[in-house]
């Protein structure tokens, strides 16, 4: 039996795994949503890390991060021993980066923009055409009780760490994110772990609108996990 601690991104709302952590369970394994403290204008990433850390405890665990989670997972692999890595459509941080400077330093705000002049939809942000134009109507309307802000002290905390760990590490992108396209997300991968993604249909929000997709593809990594890459990038 595996146990599954998975990090929710953006609000750190535990609510956003709901789908996907049944279909573990139901597999046998073990699925923990970390619930972190987003709107707290106190709490920046070393508090998301030690409520993750608290929440592991002595366990050997398979960790699971999405999107602002990326920021939290190297600050835990550094104080617990993690069994596998894997991010989600995720910010992927060089050591001491900030969540704020990631968006210049990656491009992602270009890459966004050109994505969405070649899909053919608006190249503003809004919530409904970069996160929600995939999830069904009921579960956006299931989320709405949930959803909370997340505070600006995030955004400015440096991601205190040496280096990611040398530990199996995945990386998940949904093949329809248009908040981070695959394309972006394939170059990232690659430039800061040497990492190839795997690709899953689903947006941003991929847990809510491919949760079985997903789910399957965690419990693929149980049964064939991805051995430690020697040339993983210390960056």
């Amino acid at each position: 039996m595996a146990t599954f601690i998975v990090v929710p991104g953006a609000g750190g709302v535990a609510w956003y795994w709901h789908l996907v952590v049944p279909l573990l369970e139901e597999a046998k394994h073990e699925a923990i949503a970390v619930d972190l403290p987003g709107d707290d204008q106190q709490a920046g990433l070393s508090a998301y890390a030690n409520r993750v850390v608290d929440e592991i405890g002595t366990r050997r665990v398979i960790l699971a991060a999405q999107s602002l989670g990326g920021f939290t997972a190297p600050l835990v692999c550094a104080q617990v021993q993690v069994r596998m890595l894997v991010l989600i459509n995720a910010m992927i941080p060089l050591p001491g980066e900030t969540a704020g400077q990631w968006w210049d330093n990656t491009g992602s705000i270009a890459a966004r923009r050109e994505a969405a002049q070649r899909g053919g939809y608006s190249t503003e942000f809004d919530l409904a055409t970069y996160f929600l134009h995939d999830i069904p109507p009921e579960i956006i309307k299931q989320g709405e009780p949930h959803q909370r802000p997340e505070a600006d002290i995030v955004f400015g905390e440096p991601c205190r760490f040496e280096a990611w760990p040398k530990v199996p590490t995945r990386v998940i992108a949904g093949s329809d994110d248009r908040f981070f396209p695959i394309e972006f997300q394939r170059r990232v991968a690659r430039e800061r772990l040497n990492v190839t993604v795997d690709e899953l249909p689903g947006g941003h929000l991929i847990a809510l609108s491919n949760p079985r997709g997903l789910a399957n593809q965690l419990l693929d990594y149980v049964r064939a996990p991805a051995v430690p890459n020697p040339n993983a990038r210390r960056v």
